[in-house]
């Protein structure tokens, strides 16, 4: 099987299963001699897990983990559960904090009148002049750290965590 039949069965794009493979996150295809990518039914499987844990949240390292275990025939369903569950937990917490900053947010927007004059609450506030009559006695909105996700912390330039390794997973 080739990259384009692969990528259409698994729902992936070319260009993504080549990252995977450069990131030895999947078994590496043989190559025939033009060099071509030959892909198996396991490859298959494995590019479909990978798949399918990225779209309930596991992230690329949690994945490498998931793939071991899929191809680890001695593996104890024990261990994959277990991953599980704890990123079930974590996805818990993201929502307990993404549920507060939506209650920040909304205490925010209702401090702020709303109307033509330059004075903004919202801005006093985040921008952290905290006085009272200019954030109309609101508590500076900050995002937990874990509430961003770290895929998106290693892939924003502009954060101060940009390449460094320090993100949260």
């Amino acid at each position: 099987m080739n990259i384009s039949d692969v990528a259409r069965k698994t729902g992936l794009t070319s260009k993504a299963i080549r990252f995977y493979e450069e990131k030895g996150l999947v078994t590496a295809p043989l190559r025939s001699e033009n060099g071509y990518r030959s892909y198996t039914a396991r490859h298959l499987e494995e590019l479909t897990l990978l798949r399918q844990a990225r779209q309930v949240g596991f992230n690329l390292e949690e994945c490498r983990e998931l793939i071991a275990l899929f191809n680890n025939p001695r593996r104890h369903s024990a261990d994959v559960k277990a991953r599980t569950l704890d990123k079930v937990a974590e996805i818990e917490n993201h929502i307990r904090e993404l549920s507060e900053m939506r209650e920040r947010l909304l205490m925010l927007a209702e401090s702020c009148p709303g109307d033509d004059s330059a004075d903004c609450p919202i801005i006093n506030n985040l921008a952290g002049c905290c006085r009272a009559g200019h954030a109309g006695g609101v508590q500076a909105v900050t995002a937990p750290r874990s509430a961003v996700a770290s895929d998106d912390l290693e892939s924003d330039p502009f954060h101060p965590d940009h390449g460094n390794g320090r993100s949260r997973r």
